[in-house]
């Protein structure tokens, strides 16, 4: 059983629409994918359709990546079966959403400040109807011959956390994620935790924190974390009694990793599915069907 826990859609900042990443998830071999667009549920209904009408085992796992913040760290929780339409945790959801453009606009002001021809039109057309983001920023530094790579963006010299052309958006606490995914009938999974390349982490003081507030785990087998990582991740959620995941954090052509290139051991996936009650995997059609909410 292949078990993919964080995958992105055109909903946010993926390649793929959630219909051809169903598609894509099939040919891959999945049996289990969770859609996880940042801040946003979205893709979730073309996806549910999509599954219907391919004849394959798959399992969806609705989802979304909450972006959060704490003492200036950004951190992003994956927040799996809850209840979309709770009031508290969808109003933040559409705070942090709705504070994308002003953001983004924000940074290509600063990147064309820094000499970079970048236009917000440009990055506007990139993002498509998804929610815009830093990766369609770093896209257009692509088209523009400015960088070879989404990494090399995300850098302190261009758009990675703090760096000079960064602007901030409305981020939640990861403790009030915590407590509304929970509140919402949902499980959340710190997302790759250790991933330094990318900014400043938390430290694992942190992490125990979380756990204390009712983190259910942390996302250990990612493409970001160096094996001492992952081993050192691994031994953390021993300590603290938290969940191990494994995922692709596949983004289509955005980035070099595969569908399935990371995953998570099924007996770890049915303990995330027990202790979730807003809402339930959903089948595809030519696997058992159980009730399920959207």
């Amino acid at each position: 059983m292949r078990v993919d826990l964080h995958t992105h859609s055109t909903a946010s900042d993926g390649t793929d629409t959630p219909a051809e990443l169903m598609a894509a998830a099939v040919t891959a071999g999945l049996d289990v994918i969770a859609l996880t667009d940042h801040d946003t549920t979205r893709g979730h209904a073309e996806a549910v359709a999509a599954l219907t009408a391919l004849d394959s085992g798959l399992t969806l796992v609705p989802g979304a990546e909450l972006s959060c913040s704490l003492d200036g760290i950004g951190l992003h929780m994956l927040a799996y079966l809850f209840d979309p339409e709770e009031p508290e945790l969808l109003a933040q959801r559409e705070l942090v959403r709705d504070d994308r453009v002003p953001r983004a606009r924000s940074m290509v002001t600063k990147l064309r400040d820094l000499g970079v021809p970048v236009t917000w039109e440009q990055v506007a057309r990139i993002a498509g109807d998804g929610s815009v983001g830093r990766p369609h920023i770093a896209e257009a530094l692509i088209e523009l011959g400015v960088v070879a790579t989404v990494s090399e963006a995300f850098t302190p010299e261009w758009i990675g956390d703090g760096a000079r052309a960064y602007a901030p958006k409305h981020e939640l606490n990861p403790f009030d994620a915590v407590r509304l995914v929970k509140a919402a009938g949902g499980v959340t999974v710190f997302a790759h935790p250790g991933a330094a390349r990318r900014g400043r982490t938390v430290p694992e003081s942190v992490i125990a924190e979380l756990a204390a507030a009712g983190l259910d785990g942390i996302e250990v087998d990612h493409m970001d974390h160096e094996p001492a990582t992952r081993a050192r991740l691994r031994g953390l959620a021993a300590e603290l009694g938290l969940l191990t995941t494994g995922s692709s954090d596949y983004h289509g052509t955005r980035k070099t990793v595969a569908l399935g290139d990371f995953t998570t051991d099924p007996e770890i996936y049915g303990e995330i599915t027990r202790r979730a009650t807003g809402a339930f995997p959903v089948p595809g059609a030519g696997g058992e069907r159980t009730a399920h909410r959207l």
